[in-house]
C-alpha cells in the first residue's frame, strides 16, 4: 500500500495519530483533518514536517476535498466524558461528516473505511456480541448522542454503497487503550491509571463486576490497516477488539500493582446506561482480515503506563 493516499478524520485523536504514524511509515501519504477539539497537534508531533504527512485543521463537518484512495473516517468525540460535554458536535460529526466523507469518496472513487463503536450493541444481552446483534441501546439516554450517532453514520455508509457503489467498510471498534489516551476522559484504563499514579483512589463504578476486554491501540491500528487493504472486507460490518475479558476490579487490581500505588478502592453508583458486559465476536475479521489481537493486557498496560509516567514528569 506504499503509494496509497488516505485521508484520516480526526487523525490527531488516539487512535488517529497512531494510524497516521503507521500508515506514514508504510509508505502512504497522509492527510490528517482534524478540528482539534478533542484532538492534539502533540499527538503527531513526531510526523509534522514529514514529507508525505499534511495536517489540515479544519472541521469534518465543513465542506473539504482531497484527491485520495481511502477515507478513514475517525472525526467525533469517542469519551463518554467529551461526547456528553458534545452531544450535538458529535451528533454532527457522525451524520454530517459522515455525509461529507462519503460523498468525497464518490466524486473520486475512494474507499471509505468508518470507525464505528461497540456502543451501538448498548448494554448487551448476548455475549460476545457478533456483527449480527442488533443491540439493546436506548435511543435517548445520556449516552445516544453517541450511539445513536453511529448507528446512523453505520446506515448511512451501507445507504452509500447500496445505492451509489461507494466501497464501504464498518469497522465496530471496541475498548482501546493506550499511550496518548487522555487522563479523566471518562475511559476506565486512563482513569486507573492517573489515580494510581497520583495517589487518589480508584473509582469503582456499580460492584466492579462489570466485564470488559481491552485492545492495545498497535493491534486496533493493524485491523484498521488491513481493512483499507481489503477488497473482501467492502460492504461488511467487522468487530475490532480483543477477546480477554476481564472484570473491572480485576483491572483495577492489576493496575494498582503495575503502578506500585496503594490507592483505595472508592465504590459510586454505576453511571446510567453503562453496560454489563462488552466482549466481541472477531470471527469476520479473523476470516476477512486475517487479524487477531497480539499484546497482551499486561505487556501492554505496562507500556500504557509508562508513558503516563512519562506526562507526569514533563508536567
Amino acid at each position: 500500500m506504499g503509494s496509497t493516499r488516505v485521508l484520516v478524520t480526526g487523525g490527531a485523536g488516539f487512535i488517529g495519530s497512531h494510524l497516521c504514524k503507521k500508515l506514514l511509515d508504510n509508505g502512504c501519504r497522509v492527510y490528517c483533518l482534524d478540528n482539534l477539539s478533542t484532538g492534539a497537534k502533540a499527538n503527531l508531533s513526531d510526523i509534522i514536517g514529514r514529507e508525505g504527512f499534511l495536517l489540515a485543521e479544519d472541521d469534518v463537518c465543513e465542506p473539504f476535498d482531497f484527491q485520495v484512495d481511502c477515507v478513514v473516517h475517525l472525526a467525533s468525540p469517542a469519551s463518554p466524558v467529551k461526547y456528553m460535554e458534545m452531544p450535538v458536535e458529535t451528533l454532527r460529526a457522525n451524520s454530517v461528516g459522515t455525509t461529507n466523507c462519503l460523498e468525497l469518496a464518490l466524486r473520486h472513487g475512494a474507499k471509505v473505511v468508518l470507525g464505528s463503536t461497540s456502543e451501538i450493541y448498548g448494554d448487551p444481552e448476548v455475549s460476545p456480541q457478533p456483527e449480527t446483534y442488533f443491540g439493546n441501546a436506548n435511543p435517548v439516554g445520556p449516552r445516544s448522542c453517541y450511539n445513536e450517532a453511529k448507528r446512523f453514520a453505520e446506515a448511512l455508509s451501507m445507504s452509500y454503497h447500496r445505492a451509489h457503489g461507494v466501497n464501504v467498510v464498518v469497522l465496530r471498534i471496541f475498548n482501546t487503550y493506550g499511550p496518548r489516551m487522555q487522563a479523566y476522559d471518562g475511559r476506565v484504563i486512563p482513569n486507573f491509571i492517573t489515580q494510581a499514579l497520583t495517589g487518589r483512589e480508584i473509582t469503582i463504578y456499580g460492584d466492579g463486576k462489570q466485564t470488559r476486554s481491552f485492545c492495545y491501540v498497535d493491534d486496533m491500528v493493524n485491523g484498521i490497516i488491513k481493512a483499507i487493504s481489503s477488497d473482501q472486507a467492502v460492504g461488511q460490518v467487522i468487530n475490532l477488539g480483543n477477546l480477554n475479558e476481564i472484570t473491572i476490579m480485576d483491572l483495577a487490581s492489576r493496575v494498582l500493582k503495575k503502578c506500585r500505588s496503594s490507592s483505595s478502592l472508592a465504590f459510586s453508583p454505576l453511571l446510567p446506561d453503562d453496560p454489563r458486559t462488552r466482549c466481541p465476536d472477531i470471527t469476520l475479521a479473523r476470516e476477512l482480515l486475517d487479524w487477531e489481537p497480539e499484546v497482551p493486557l499486561d505487556q501492554g498496560l505496562e507500556k500504557t503506563i509508562a508513558w503516563f509516567q512519562r506526562q507526569g514528569e514533563k508536567d
